[in-house]
């Protein structure tokens, strides 16, 4: 009995502090709405980081907010959190309109605030001391579908079309500024109301500018509709490029007739080579049926670091944007550090990927040292 309770005993003394952790923090994402399909890739994966945080001994009481991809909504949920709820910190929002607004009250309320995905430039743009970004921007993704396009082939021309969102007028500006540094020509450009049924007439007009590449800034449901509609007026540039959103989705893929060969950035893949990034889309796939999009790693990894910094703060949210500022993480999601750097606070300097559907199936192809497959290039025409 003296051995077992000896046992017992190191066994305790064993366990570190946070163990015993507790932390309640507050979630704001779009669970209904127009961007709920992506906003459910999202709260899968902030779902398996609670499991593994628990795994840790970090017990995390999630208060969830659904800010139905509204900015409005959004700074309601905000303001609940911080109030009624008194969380010690939040992870969201999805959408860069939503996260915009929310930025902003968080750092009112002096809340440390992880963003998981949103990408519009000016978020960590604004002298906010607490608000972190785990994702990648819309320069970012501009730049490593430009850089592919420029080493595989010899484009002197984009078109770029982008929705009259925070996130697609953001998208647009970065691919037209990084397409004037590459010396490609922009010869279309326009920003579209998204939900439309009908971008033909749109869409004839690109055709009639004759760009060698096509960017374009969309959620899933538009670019299912411009690529069909692309498809009907038998476009066919050099390369159809989508800034991640709508064109990194299992949904957009599935549409093999238009989707093949369609180029999209992204911050994340299953099988890229990170740590961990292989086990995460096994085991999201056999929990949820159904292959990740990088925002649930993203949303995955921002939960994980703000439960784990939460816990060691011991739920002081001072403490915990402290230990956000100071903090660095590894894993499948690669290195993650907050930093201040060219106009940024709080950004976490992201490697971006260029993935590719061929054939219904999602294959990393660029950088070339991280690639699962080869790049199709130049698009081959319409199946």
């Amino acid at each position: 009995m003296q051995r077992l309770l000896s046992l017992v005993t190191a066994a305790l003394l064993a366990v570190p502090a946070l163990a015993v952790s507790q932390v309640k923090i507050g979630v704001i994402n779009s669970m209904t709405g127009p961007q709920a399909p992506i906003g459910e890739n999202l709260t899968n994966g902030i779902k398996l980081a609670e499991e593994d945080l628990a795994a840790k001994g970090i017990k995390v009481q999630l208060v969830w907010e659904d800010d139905t991809g509204k900015p409005q909504v959004g700074l309601s949920a905000m303001d609940k959190l911080a109030t009624r709820d008194n969380v010690v910190g939040v992870v969201g929002a999805y959408t860069s309109a939503v996260t915009n607004a929310v930025a902003k009250k968080a750092e009112q309320y002096k809340m440390p605030l992880v963003n998981p995905v949103a990408s519009k430039e000016e978020i960590t743009r604004q002298g906010y001391k607490y608000v972190f970004r785990v994702s990648a921007t819309t320069g970012d993704y501009a730049a490593i579908l430009l850089d592919m396009a420029t080493t595989l082939g010899k484009p002197k021309s984009i078109a770029i079309l982008s929705e009259n969102t925070d996130f697609g007028v953001s998208g647009a500006k970065s691919a037209k500024d990084y397409a004037d540094k590459k010396g490609i020509k922009v010869v279309f450009e326009e920003a579209y109301s998204p939900g439309s049924p009908d971008y033909r007439s749109t869409l004839v007009k690109v055709k009639g500018a004759n760009p060698d590449l096509m960017f374009m800034v969309s959620y899933v449901a538009d670019a299912i509709t411009l690529m069909r509609q692309s498809r009907e007026l038998q476009l066919t540039p050099m390369a159809f490029l989508g800034a991640g959103a709508g064109f990194s989705t299992d949904k957009f893929a599935s549409e093999k007739n238009i989707s093949h060969a369609v180029f999209s950035s992204t911050q994340w893949t299953p099988d890229v080579n990170w740590p961990g990034a292989k086990a995460f889309g096994d085991r999201y796939q056999k929990r949820f049926g159904k292959t990740p999009t990088y925002h649930a790693a993203n949303a995955y990894i921002a939960m994980m670091i703000m439960g784990e910094t939460a816990a060691k703060a011991g739920g002081d949210r001072e403490k915990v944007a402290a230990g956000l500022r100071a903090g660095s993480w590894d894993g499948l999601f690669g290195p993650v550090k907050f930093q201040d750097f060219d106009g940024y606070q709080n950004q976490n300097k992201h490697q971006m990927l260029v993935e590719q559907v061929q054939d219904g199936k999602y294959y990393t192809v660029w950088p070339q040292a991280l690639q699962s497959g080869k790049p199709i290039w130049p698009f081959p025409g319409w199946k």
